[in-house]
């Protein structure tokens, strides 16, 4: 007995050792994904890296500006030297950093002691955080977000590389898929003293899987409800994780291998958002139809998250602007809409119908005025834009944005768990009494085009 007894007491040490030595690895690898940048004139305040006007991104340097210009340091010799210099810009600027997937934790520390700023922020691909913040004369505010990185890489449980996603030619070129937390400071006045950076493991990941009214748009005059969303949440508890692309329907993201990467980061407790149909509609085929092959894929999906302790959640295809001569909505999407309702009461899961959200909307704005929600444009309203733009599916940023505060309501309306970490001063949104654009205010980014999205 008094050996056995040795034994435990041997195998109790060894666990709490092996249990402090798996803490430490995690608490290490949080601390070297861990960042502290003073944004500064010169020397950084004790334990930050001094981020100045010259500090251009590089891989060697894992950090810096990019794609910037007219960036100035500004001191105002108080001190507190955290906040007794900031970094400002009459142009919007780009500052990125070299971290592994995953969600982060990002603070800013915004204003200017001897004067007042004006801030918004955004992420990655002009995902949208915190907007407009203004700060009064000598005053500092400090906020928070909490943002995922991701690569095209799928990993096993163990973290081995299995496979990738298999990317399209114009992802290439996003500011995100590389390994690198890209933040735009934009606005009339934005004046950065800090950004810290931590990891964040603990966060209920909801992953978006959908199309080009989804995804995070990369440059103006496009947007998506996808990259507003995050807006409407707290920080460190929600992480918004955008993996919609432009032209996608639900057979093409799987096989495309969207929805393994989704898989292969999806934890218990964690939600999928589906939305497709616009291009779900034209494919042409045996067997090819909204209850047929399109229900059967959601079902597939809805399994796909259930087995991994997830939670689905399908959302109606909003309608595309299109009206009849007495200034109601036609319908364009068939049966689609019809089939995810069907398919979410037969599998018993959450629905968001945007259908008929975004109809009630429409016809509240009627023919002419929802033209301020799309993407319609006189011709050289941007660089290299030679012909006007007309598109009836894809939404401006304001339009973009009325989209996602019906996903916000209609999350409250559903009594989803997540809805306790919406933002408190979110008010209730009634579709028939859509925020007036005139109030809208949106700095627009650097990057800008005239090529429109993938998709109809």
């Amino acid at each position: 007995m008094i050996v056995l007894s040795n034994i435990m007491n041997n195998i109790k040490k060894a666990l709490t050792l092996f249990g402090a030595g798996l803490f430490c690895i995690v608490v290490n690898a949080q601390q070297k994904n861990s960042f502290k940048f003073d944004f500064c004139v010169d020397a950084a305040a004790t334990g930050y890296t001094a981020v100045t006007p010259q500090t251009i991104y590089t891989d060697a340097d894992g950090f810096g500006f990019i794609a910037t210009a007219d960036i100035r340091a500004v001191t105002r010799n108080y001190k507190n030297s955290i906040t007794s210099d900031f970094i400002t810009s009459s142009k919007p600027f780009l500052f990125s950093v070299k971290v592994p997937e995953g969600n982060y934790d990002v603070k800013v520390i915004l204003g200017d002691v001897n004067g007042t700023s004006a801030t918004t922020v955004r992420a990655e691909c002009r995902r949208l955080f915190l907007q407009n913040i203004k700060t009064k004369n000598s005053e500092i505010k400090t906020l928070s977000f909490t943002v995922h990185v991701k690569d095209s890489i799928i990993r096993d449980a163990t973290g081995t590389a299995i496979d990738k996603v298999r990317l399209k030619e114009r992802e290439l070129n996003y500011y995100h898929w590389d390994n690198q937390l890209t933040i735009e400071f934009n606005d009339t006045a934005a004046k950065i003293c800090a950004v810290e950076i931590i990891p964040n493991t603990k966060a209920t990941t909801i992953f978006l899987a959908g199309n080009s009214t989804v995804v995070d748009q990369d440059k103006e005059p496009w947007a998506s409800w996808g990259q507003m969303i995050p807006a409407f949440f707290e920080a460190k508890n929600i992480c918004v994780a955008n993996y919609a692309e432009s032209g996608e329907a639900l057979n093409s993201f799987k096989s495309a291998k969207r929805l393994q990467k989704i898989l292969s980061l999806m934890r218990a407790g964690d939600y999928l958002f589906i939305e497709f149909g616009h291009n779900d509609q034209k494919q042409k085929g045996e067997g090819i139809g909204p209850f047929t092959s399109y229900k059967t894929s959601l079902k597939y999906f809805i399994g796909e998250v259930k087995k991994k302790g997830g939670i689905p959640v399908l959302v109606t295809s909003m309608h595309r602007r299109n009206f009849d001569s007495t200034g109601h909505i036609n319908n364009t999407l068939g049966d689609y809409p019809e089939a995810v309702r069907q398919a979410a009461k037969e599998e018993n899961v959450a629905l968001i119908d945007l259908n008929a959200m975004s109809k009630i909307m429409y016809e509240a704005w009627g023919p002419e005025r929802s033209v301020k929600a799309f993407v319609h444009y006189p011709a050289n309203s941007f660089p290299n834009q030679t012909k006007k733009l007309e598109d009836n599916t894809h939404f401006n940023t304001y339009g973009a944005y009325e989209i996602a505060r019906c996903i916000v309501q209609a999350i409250k309306d559903n009594k989803l768990p997540i809805a306790k970490y919406l933002k408190k001063n979110i008010k209730p949104f009634n579709p028939a009494q859509p925020d007036a654009v005139e109030n809208w205010y949106w700095p627009q980014s650097i990057l800008q085009a005239a090529v429109k999205p993938d998709g109809n």
